[in-house]
């Protein structure tokens, strides 16, 4: 049976771990020619040996998408190996946490150079081969689409006390692609974004375990949950558990597959009624 991605080429931004690593696996079984980057090169490098393993086509990039160099070497690298590019998932984040009056103006930029920042310039850096592209297959008679999908949270469409950074620049998701849908409708290209609620990754594991995630080159943070505050978060979701990230892959694999080609400027909540 024909695979649904397949000839389909794919960056996914913090794929070595989590979301992005169970979603770089389902989209190379699916036929798609991977680009696996994270800031942390071992864990980019094992997605990628196992993509290989099962028999899918990926490379590594190895950068931070806050370094504002990165984006356009990304971009450069993929048509280097690949000659095209259909699929853009930003999904790279992390949380660097406290409540306004003691949030540094580091913790704000970090966070929003990472969140926001980032998906920006990627989108840009890929703006002009995706226009010149599609203008070339239009001419000739074809509809090739392409798919764009910023991760975003739920924390950005309801709010979370101790991350006004982070849900502020999830919140920004919504006009970036709501407005790069109407720019780029008529290249063929479909601009949506996923907002998760809990899902079961290292980010929400409990805090004791002592988990550090890397925000910048210099910059590592402790990243978890207390357990009362785990528990409070399932407790208030109307399913009762969090996701994992295979069935968070599935909702961006749904929009950036064929079953979406006529869904664009949406934000799909995957939350378990968190927010409703």
């Amino acid at each position: 049976m024909e695979k649904m991605l397949e000839g389909k080429v794919a960056i996914i931004t913090g794929s070595g771990r989590g979301i992005g690593q169970a979603t770089a696996k389902m989209l190379a079984r699916e036929g798609a020619k991977v680009v696996v980057c994270d800031i942390d090169a071992a864990p980019a490098n094992e997605t990628v040996k196992e993509i290989i393993a099962g028999g899918g086509t990926a490379i590594v990039s190895v950068g931070s998408v806050s370094d504002k160099n990165y984006p356009d070497q990304l971009v450069d690298l993929t048509l280097k190996k690949f000659g095209n590019l259909h699929i853009i998932v930003n999904n790279a984040g992390v949380t660097w946490d406290a409540m306004i009056h003691k949030m540094s103006d580091e913790q704000w930029y970090a966070i929003i150079d990472i969140h926001l920042t980032g998906p920006f310039r990627i989108l840009r850096a890929a703006g002009n081969f995706i226009r010149e592209e599609a203008k070339k297959e239009i001419a000739e008679g074809k509809r090739v689409m392409r798919k764009v999908v910023n991760v975003m949270s739920v924390a950005g469409t309801m709010g979370n006390p101790g991350q006004v950074n982070y849900a502020s620049a999830k919140a920004g998701h919504v006009g970036m692609i709501k407005t790069l849908a109407k720019e780029w409708g008529s290249f063929n290209v479909n601009c949506n974004a996923i907002a998760f609620g809990f899902i079961e990754t290292r980010m929400t594991d409990e805090k004791e375990k002592g988990e550090t995630a890397t925000v910048t080159a210099g910059e590592k943070v402790a990243i978890g949950m207390p357990k009362k505050v785990r528990e409070m978060f399932i407790n208030n979701i109307p399913l009762r558990r969090g996701a994992s990230p295979e069935e968070a892959a599935r909702g961006i694999f749904f929009l950036v597959s064929p079953l979406s080609d006529y869904v664009t400027g949406h934000v799909l909540k995957l939350d378990g009624g968190l927010d409703m």
